[in-house]
């Protein structure tokens, strides 16, 4: 017995580098399979792994394989956040990915203490692993999820209920998290790889990165001649309009500072980061 909808769920945030720009794409889903809760780190087998999740699991990294895309992770808080939505599936009956007074994905998920920049659903209601995969992987939009390159880690629940299995499966792109100190380090080295000197007084950088208005000129000490604010979840690499700049070559010095996103990216992990140069 399988029970399953066409629609599918996965939400999106990304902010433009050189900019403020929200984009969140929301299509939900309902289908029905199964597959039961496991833990792993780093994609290994860990005893607690039950054998018909662990199948599940073989199944959606093989078939990832097949088409050129990284195995998927475990997260723990993901797969709490799936638990409880798993709960609420097993005590309603029909399938769904929100029901009456339940917070949504996004919200369940950051709740639990997941940090992502992209999240996706599949719920399930079925009898076995072997239909569970089979069933998602012949359905456009849940295969789809299955198989996105762009998500990294999952984390997976289910619970047995009036003889037969519901499931949810929550896909994410984690975000790392770093304390404001690290992040700006991390800014930091990527600026003085440019050949320009970090200031070590994050001051004037935190300041400006806290406000989009010109800032203040002083009596003392220079004005920075260019400010760059943006947001974003990656800080592996500067906005192009930055690295643009630097490319100049008329800079000798910088301040980079961070702080708290000032754009709503809701339960999104995002870092909102300055670099002022001199």
């Amino acid at each position: 017995m399988k029970e399953y909808s066409d629609r599918c769920g996965q939400v999106g945030f990304n902010q433009n580098m050189n900019g403020f720009r929200h984009v969140q794409t929301v299509f939900f889903a309902v289908f029905g399979i199964s597959i039961s809760a496991f833990a792993a780190a780093q994609g290994k087998i860990s005893a607690a792994i039950q054998p018909d999740a662990w199948q599940i699991v073989e199944l959606a990294n093989q078939a990832r394989a097949a088409v050129g895309a990284a195995p998927l992770k475990w997260d723990p808080a993901l797969a709490a956040a799936a638990h409880q939505h798993c709960l609420r599936m097993a005590a309603e009956g029909p399938i769904a990915h929100q029901y009456p007074g339940e917070p949504e994905l996004t919200e369940r998920a950051a709740h639990a203490g997941a940090h992502f920049s992209l999240i996706e659903e599949n719920v399930a209601q079925a009898d076995t692993p072997a239909t569970i995969h089979s069933a998602w992987m012949h359905s456009p939009p849940h295969r789809k999820n299955l198989l996105n390159p762009e998500v990294d880690h999952v984390g997976i629940a289910i619970v047995a209920s009036r003889g037969t299995l519901y499931a949810v499966a929550d896909y994410e792109r984690v975000v790392a998290v770093y304390s404001q100190a690290e992040t700006e380090a991390t800014i930091a080295s990527l600026v003085q790889n440019r050949g320009v000197k970090i200031l070590r007084d994050p001051s004037s950088a935190r300041l400006a990165c806290a406000t989009d208005e010109d800032l203040p000129h002083t009596r003392s000490g220079p004005q920075a001649r260019f400010v760059m604010r943006w947001q974003n979840t990656d800080l592996a690499h500067l906005p192009r309009e930055l690295t643009a700049e630097l490319s100049t070559g008329r800079y000798r010095e910088a301040a980079v500072g961070s702080c708290s996103s000032q754009t709503d990216q809701g339960a999104f992990t995002a870092y909102r980061l300055a670099v002022l140069l001199y």
